[in-house]
C-alpha cells in the first residue's frame, strides 16, 4: 500500500481530508443480519472470525511515548474471513473473503511509563463500527543497545449489527528496537471474544479465547508508515497506518 501526500497540503491538512475514509458512502443494511440461517456450531466459527477483525490493534511499536510523545493516524485493516459463513449469515449479500475496517486511532504518552489509546472504526464493506481503548505500560524503556518491552490491556465493542453485540477484551506483550527511522517490533497476546446474538436467532452466547501474534515496522520520515501483520488464532489481518508520531 502506497501512502502520497502532497507537501503543500501539510500533514495535518493530509490527515483531515484522509478522514473521509471512515465514513463509507454506501453500506449494506443487511451484513450479518440472517444469524438464524447458522446453527451453534458456525456461530462459534462466526465468534472467533469477528474476534480476530475487530479487537483492539495497537499498530505501534513497544517503546512508550513519553509524557510530551504523541501518535494520530488512520488505519486500513484487512482480515481473512471464512467468506461462505460471512455470506450464509447475510441470506448470500456478503461478498468478498474479507472483512475490512479503516479507522482513527490515537495514543497519548503519560507520566510513569503509561500510554493511553483509543480507536473509532467503520467498515468499508459491511455495517460495523468498532470502538476501542488501550492502556500501555512500558516494562523497559529500551537504549541504544536493549529493545523496548512493554504490556497492553485493551477493550473494543463492535455496534452497528441490529442482532449481534461483540466485544474483545486483550491482553499482549510486544517487544520493539528502533534503528534511525527503522522501528521493527513483535508481540504475542490472547483475545477473549464474546458475542451475543438476540434471542429471535435461536443462537447462545459463544465466548472464545485465541492466540495472537503478530510482527510490525514503522517507518518514521515525518510521516509515520506502520505496516503490521497478525494472526489471532488461524486468522489473518494485515494492516496499514499512515500517521504523525513524536
Amino acid at each position: 500500500m502506497t501512502f502520497t501526500i502532497q507537501r503543500k497540503t501539510g500533514p495535518w491538512t493530509a490527515l483531515m481530508l484522509a478522514s473521509a475514509m471512515i465514513v463509507p458512502g454506501v453500506l449494506r443494511a443487511d451484513s450479518l443480519g440472517a444469524l438464524g440461517n447458522l446453527d451453534q456450531a458456525q456461530f462459534e466459527e462466526l465468534a472467533e472470525n469477528l474476534g480476530a477483525a475487530t479487537h483492539y490493534k495497537g499498530v505501534t511499536p513497544a517503546e512508550g511515548l513519553g509524557i510530551i510523545g504523541f501518535d494520530v493516524g488512520l488505519v486500513f485493516s484487512s482480515t481473512d474471513i471464512d467468506s461462505q459463513l460471512f455470506d450464509d449469515a447475510s441470506e448470500g449479500s456478503f461478498d468478498g473473503s474479507d472483512f475490512n475496517l479503516a479507522r482513527v486511532q490515537v495514543h497519548k504518552g503519560l507520566p510513569f511509563g503509561l500510554d493511553i489509546g483509543a480507536s473509532i472504526a467503520r467498515g468499508i464493506d459491511n455495517d460495523a463500527t468498532v470502538l476501542g481503548a488501550e492502556v500501555r505500560y512500558s516494562l523497559l524503556d529500551g537504549g541504544v543497545v536493549s529493545p523496548a518491552i512493554g504490556i497492553r490491556a485493551s477493550y473494543s465493542q463492535m455496534e452497528g449489527i441490529d442482532d449481534l453485540d461483540v466485544n474483545n477484551a486483550a491482553l499482549e506483550l510486544s517487544i520493539s528496537k528502533g534503528f534511525l527511522m527503522l522501528t521493527p517490533y513483535a508481540g504475542i497476546g490472547i483475545v477473549r471474544t464474546t458475542a451475543d446474538p438476540a434471542a429471535e436467532t435461536g443462537l447462545a452466547e459463544e465466548t472464545v479465547d485465541l492466540e495472537k501474534m503478530y510482527v510490525g515496522l514503522t517507518i518514521n520520515l515525518g510521516i509515520a508508515v506502520t505496516l503490521e501483520a497478525d494472526q489471532t488464532g488461524d486468522i489473518n489481518t494485515y494492516t496499514a497506518k499512515a500517521g504523525i508520531r513524536f
